[in-house]
């Protein structure tokens, strides 16, 4: 089909393309490869499965020779789909990991071809990045959790019903536990009054660290030159560190508006 790949579907019930040209001919034993086979004889939807337990269970070895053995196969655009969604699936948070991915993928892809020796080392690099980083599954557990707890709140409201679970967010409200979101940029913090003020004095705040060096100090710099007239009380909460063990918690100070 002059290099398109044909649309079929996996055992995984997923859409995914075959045998474009680059997949076709011999293994490393000189047969004719089949449907999915990769060079060395292997099932790519297993060598894929096998990449992706390589990376949640941290094995080095095991997911370097999986992201060549797809490489060059001629399977790079299913390994290099596999390897992104790996860095939302199976990885702690960590822009690092997900940047050195994708950067991979685009020398491979694009300075080099898949199959290439250059290709070949930029999806083990890419492998033995995915697989030194913090293995875990917390984003798809958050997002099953919370599509979960949305289906029982919807179903709870045709009952007429408390639901039997909850988002951890009751409700954003002003005066209630995340008061202080509610600044002049949303629509109950500019009809509250609360300006510039508002904002740097609690709305600004980090943690569990507070600012220090040069953030500190432009932020107090920026804070004295200020048209409001902060106290020395105010100044010193806003440069404060959030409390981990209550982050949302913010004293009620007089005139901060």
């Amino acid at each position: 089909m002059d290099g398109e790949r044909q649309a079929t579907f996996g055992p995984d019930g997923e859409l995914e393309t075959d045998t474009p040209p680059e997949v076709t001919g011999e293994n490393d034993v000189g047969e004719e490869k089949g449907p999915n086979e990769t060079d060395g004889g292997y099932n790519r939807y297993a060598v894929a499965s096998l990449l992706q337990k390589a990376v949640r269970r941290s094995d080095e070895e095991v997911a370097a020779w999986a992201a060549w053995e797809l490489a060059r196969s001629g399977f790079g655009w299913n390994l290099w789909d596999r390897l992104n969604m790996f860095v939302i699936e199976d990885l702690r948070a960590d822009e690092r990991t997900a940047l050195l991915v994708a950067r991979y993928e685009e020398l491979a892809t694009e300075r080099w071809s898949p199959e290439s020796s250059e290709g070949r080392r930029c999806a083990i690099q890419a492998a033995l990045a995915a697989a030194r980083a913090t293995s875990s599954r917390e984003a798809t557990h958050a997002n099953n959790y919370f599509d979960r707890v949305a289906e029982l709140r919807a179903e709870a409201a045709d009952r007429g019903e408390d639901p039997d679970a909850d988002f951890p967010v009751e409700d954003v409200d002003v005066g209630g536990t995340y008061d202080v979101a509610l600044d002049g940029h949303t629509g109950e913090g500019s009809r509250a009054g609360r300006g510039s003020e508002f904002f740097r004095v609690h709305g600004g705040r980090v943690g569990p660290e507070a600012e220090s060096g040069l953030s500190a100090r432009w932020k107090r710099l920026r804070m004295e030159l200020d048209e409001n007239d902060y106290t020395d009380e105010q100044l010193a909460h806003a440069l404060s560190p959030v409390d981990p063990d209550d982050p949302w918690d913010e004293p009620d100070f007089s005139g901060s508006g």
